[in-house]
């Protein structure tokens, strides 16, 4: 694992970044930043990206985590926000937001993937981040299980939609019952998808 080379130079205090639901088109928008007590625990040996784990796996792992965790961080962005400010933009600052919101001020940071730019703090995009570095794979669990719960519960909200199997991604139940039900405020307006439903 990345953590390491890090721990290895004396860098102690290590925040990893990941998010859940970008590839929705319904629903928010999820970012978890964290930074564990200890990356090498053998209580975390479990842990990975969370799309090798099943949802019973996640959820098993998700409080063993959040102890495991020195300070934790969970952004929400809603949908009018991704359809105004675009995924991408929405990803960055989800992830900005959920650094500046750790309790304790992390000495390096890995985020999944993308570049946070700005940062004050020594910081690492790495590819397949969740894949190399336990502490994305841990944020990757957090996040992808608060953002399953959340679509649980609109699935209360917005029944006949299928969102608590589907989660609000692209399946053909999903666009049947969009085409079936029409599009409802958590539909992200600006994916084709969903704005070829609109017209």
């Amino acid at each position: 694992m990345i953590e390491e080379r890090l721990l290895d130079s004396g860098i102690k205090v290590i925040a990893g970044v990941d998010e859940a639901g970008r590839g929705a088109c319904a629903g928010p928008l999820v970012i978890a930043a964290l930074i564990l007590k200890d990356p090498r625990d053998k209580l975390l040996s479990d842990v990975r990206d969370s799309k090798l784990l099943s949802p019973i796996q996640r959820e098993n792992l998700y409080e063993l985590i959040l102890q495991q965790s020195l300070s934790y961080s969970i952004i929400s962005i809603p949908t009018d926000e991704i359809d105004s400010r675009g995924l991408h933009k929405s990803n960055i600052e989800g992830m900005r937001r959920a650094i500046h919101a750790l309790t304790t001020p992390p000495e390096y940071i890995l985020t999944d993937g993308y570049e946070v730019p700005g940062l004050a703090m020594p910081n690492l995009a790495v590819w397949k981040g969740d894949q190399v570095a336990i502490s994305i794979s841990a944020a990757s669990i957090i996040a992808k299980v608060y953002r399953d719960r959340a679509m649980q519960e609109l699935d209360l909200q917005y029944p006949g939609y299928g969102l608590a199997e589907h989660k609000g991604y692209v399946t053909k139940a999903h666009t049947e019952a969009m085409q079936r039900l029409g599009v409802t405020a958590i539909h992200r307006k600006s994916y084709s998808n969903v704005a070829k439903l609109t017209r």
